[in-house]
């Protein structure tokens, strides 16, 4: 796992240790040094630690303009135990709806297993971006299939034609207009 790095060529458009309004403004990153660990293997440390011991995420983008934040995930998401969506709702998600932001992008490519739990901290998140949307792309089918038993289909856009494996040769606003786009064409289906 410590070979699996955070996208970092859209480094050049935003830096999360940069951002003022970022919960990570000032961190320094020490790249010769692997200290943290999910279930004892090493992760690269570029990824970012949001209170849970088994999902640490990386904000790759923030565009406080159009309101929109991409985010990147590694390891186990898990409510059950960790209750890992708590600690991305209030370390992550609250900081940044605070500041405006309404359009939320989730990277789920090196999520390799979910446990889920209730739906709450969803579901007031899903009130929080009011006329906006949290959009997953790149879950796993299995893990789909799980958010579905815990209804959280009800709360994130997922699936189908948001399975978008070529999202890193996009740049942060070409991927924002085709993952709204695919949104608003799902709705007027609907």
């Amino acid at each position: 796992m410590h070979e699996i790095e955070p996208y970092y060529r859209w480094l050049k458009y935003y830096d999360s240790s940069e951002d003022e309004n970022s919960p990570f403004y000032g961190k320094e990153y020490n790249y010769d040094l692997y200290t943290d660990a999910i279930y004892n293997y090493f992760i690269d440390p570029a990824w970012d630690f949001m209170g849970s011991e088994t999902l640490y995420t990386k904000i790759l983008y923030v565009n406080y303009d159009v309101g929109l934040c991409i985010m990147e995930f590694i390891g186990e998401w898990n409510d059950a135990i960790n209750n890992d969506i708590m600690h991305l709702k209030r370390n992550i998600i609250d900081h940044f709806t605070q500041h405006g932001i309404r359009k939320y992008i989730l990277v789920g490519d090196h999520i390799f297993n979910f446990h889920g739990s209730d739906d709450c901290y969803y579901e007031e998140w899903y009130e929080d971006v009011d006329a906006g949307w949290i959009a997953a792309i790149n879950f796993r089918d299995f893990i789909l299939r799980e958010w579905e038993i815990y209804n959280l289909d009800s709360y994130l856009i997922y699936g189908g034609t948001l399975q978008i494996d070529n999202w890193r040769t996009y740049n942060p606003i070409q991927l924002f207009e085709k993952v709204e786009h695919l949104i608003s064409r799902r709705i007027a289906l609907s």
